[in-house]
């Protein structure tokens, strides 16, 4: 939605030194240009100024009026985001005028934990935004996958931020505006990088007040409401938002009513679970959510707080953290005794914490657990039940809207959400249940066995790293040459199937090597599995279920803490798309037909629990249809 621009304030002033006079690019209107939610993006896409021409790869996602493509540059071969905007959406003077303004100012902008600006230029039909490719997508889909994430990890990504914001208040004299999970990107290296500067403004004297009223509902300032006039202020405030929704799964003032919204933020009325986060958390919170915004610190004041000063930060974050929250035990590995043949575990933990947020901790016999936010939310039986029932709704929902559309789908469907892609899925299966159990590979190429004694072990990309998992749901750390003399057994198998996978079946995709990091990572394990005479069913202890047909080869991964469907063909093209838009915009005959099925597997997964899950269990003997 069009936000008016701010208004003009008279008077003489002068610009600081560091912020840069540029003149905005002048947008050319084309009076002839229609509006077409399915426009069509050549595969060579020019820049006539520069005389480059972009090779367009995969449909990326869309957001209001753009559209955004992988593009490889011919000159670097580097893969990069280009931003998309119809013309027929830049008819009137001040779109043109709002989008000249993004341009301006971030290309200017050049910080390590903002998406860089390569370049723009236009055609007849379109404005292209060359971007930076952030290809973990954002922190929203971290926390929908998560729920809730750590202090450490919070205390990560906040001094990130932190010092992306103080970059942009203090060097740029900018007020981004409407910072928010969406908008705040992560790279490969698991690095965050603002972006989307659509709302950002420059503060052009001491003292200026813009009078806009923008932002987004649940991350907008209470003087922002008020049209008192709002500066660099608005900015700490989303960033409390952000830090609470990171932590407790939800933002602040959130409410079923846009009214109610409001209503909170103008009071400042919000509530901070009790035992749930330390003391310096809590505090800074309290301090950049408050009402009058003189009194909330500034980004420097931020970077100098306890939170950040005082406590454990992460070096790094395993591109785990995505699904699966990681292992704070910062243990070196022992020494095993040379009298004694027992390899000893690096870490035990129990991890029957709780994904929901007012549901007490527990810690089991053998856990280490500091606090049951610093470990993390774990996902119980019951709660991936629940996400089975939630998934069939989702389905059930879908196949009730439109239906099936003609023609087939568009290579950018309108239900089409590639940002909710999965970060993980299962490459690799191979079923020798008859005597050991069922080895997997995941899409990162991490190797997991679940044995017929329902104990599970896997293998870490690292090839270095295993997590033993007993049957009870008791986490062990090894690496392949420390681990206690009765999994020997289990450990040959485990290289086995590793072995068997790599010289007999096709990867269906891949992942990038994970960066090193000073915490333990954990990926999600197989929940439970069962084959049919179609397919072989798979469930992952984060809810997400996989359905691999046996008689075209095609993957299907249903997510429902994202309400997303993927499907992985013949030709290892993944699409994604979103639940409700199936609903609301229709779906192929065939993706309408694996939905059907999905539907019957969840149906058999409520229906007989004791038969197809048992206990943190893995494998129902007998076939269903």
């Amino acid at each position: 939605m069009y936000q008016p621009h701010d208004a003009q304030v008279k008077g003489p002033f002068t610009v600081p030194k560091n912020v840069p006079v540029r003149t905005p690019p002048k947008i050319t209107p084309n009076p002839k240009a229609v509006v077409n939610d399915k426009m069509e993006v050549p595969e060579i896409i020019f820049d006539g100024t520069r005389k480059i021409g972009y090779q367009r790869g995969r449909f990326l996602g869309k957001g209001g009026f753009a559209r955004c493509y992988e593009v490889v540059d011919p000159n670097t071969k580097q893969t990069l985001a280009c931003k998309i905007v119809n013309k027929g959406l830049l008819q009137k003077q001040h779109q043109r005028e709002k989008m000249a303004q993004e341009i301006t100012i971030h290309r200017d902008l050049k910080h390590e934990y903002i998406v860089d600006f390569h370049s723009y230029f236009e055609d007849d039909n379109n404005v292209y935004i060359v971007l930076e490719l952030c290809a973990k997508k954002s922190l929203m889909e971290l926390q929908k996958r998560r729920r809730a994430i750590t202090e450490s990890e919070a205390r990560y990504f906040l001094r990130q931020l932190t010092l992306a914001v103080l970059y942009l208040h203090e060097d740029k004299k900018i007020i981004h505006r409407d910072l928010k999970l969406g908008n705040i990107f992560i790279n490969d290296n698991m690095e965050l990088k603002i972006g989307d500067f659509g709302l950002a403004t420059h503060i052009s004297f001491d003292g200026e007040r813009k009078k806009t009223l923008c932002g987004t509902p649940n991350y907008i300032a209470p003087e922002v409401l008020a049209k008192r006039g709002h500066s660099f202020e608005v900015d700490i405030w989303s960033m409390g938002c952000i830090l609470y929704t990171l932590l407790f799964g939800k933002p602040p003032f959130e409410t079923n009513s846009l009214r109610d919204t409001y209503t909170k933020i103008r009071r400042g009325d919000y509530y901070i679970p009790a035992s749930r986060i330390g003391n310096s958390t809590r505090n800074l919170i309290t301090r950049m959510l408050q009402v009058e915004p003189s009194l909330r610190p500034t980004a420097k004041q931020i970077l100098a707080h306890e939170f950040l000063t005082q406590n454990f930060i992460p070096n790094s974050l395993p591109v785990s953290c995505l699904t699966t929250a990681p292992r704070f035990d910062r243990t070196t590995r022992p020494a095993a005794p040379a009298s004694s043949n027992t390899k000893r575990p690096l870490v035990e933990h129990n991890p029957r914490g709780s994904p929901i947020a007012n549901r007490p901790k527990t810690t089991g016999k053998g856990g280490n657990m500091n606090t049951s936010m610093e470990q993390g939310y774990e996902m119980s039986s019951q709660d991936i039940m629940e996400l089975i029932q939630t998934m069939k709704n989702q389905i059930v929902e879908a196949l009730t809207g439109k239906g099936v559309r003609k023609p087939p789908t568009l290579i950018d469907d309108e239900s089409e959400e590639p940002s909710l892609s999965p970060m993980l899925w299962i490459s690799k299966w191979v079923d020798y249940s008859d005597k050991y159990g069922f080895g997997y590979q995941l899409s990162d190429d991490s190797i997991g066995v679940s044995f017929n004694d329902q104990t599970k072990l896997i293998l870490l990309p690292d090839l270095n790293s295993m997590h033993y998992i007993e049957r009870g749901g008791k986490e062990n750390y090894y690496t392949t040459e420390v681990f206690p003399t009765e999994l020997q057994k289990k450990v040959k198998l485990l290289n086995y199937f590793q072995q068997y996978m790599k010289e007999n079946l096709l990867k269906s995709t891949g992942g990038k090597a994970p960066p090193n990091s000073n915490l333990i990572p954990r990926l999600p394990n197989l929940w439970t599995w069962f084959r049919t005479s179609r397919a072989v069913v798979m469930i992952l202890s984060n809810g997400t279920m996989q359905i691999n047909n046996f008689r075209d080869h095609t993957k299907m991964i249903l997510c429902p803490l994202l309400g997303a469907v993927s499907t992985i063909g013949p030709t290892r093209v993944m699409r994604t798309f979103k639940l409700s838009l199936l609903k609301e915009h229709g779906y192929s005959e065939d993706l309408g037909a694996r939905l059907k099925y999905a539907q019957e597997k969840c149906e058999i997964v409520l229906g007989s629990p004791q038969t197809v899950v048992s206990k943190q269990s893995n494998s129902p003997r007998t076939p269903r249809r």
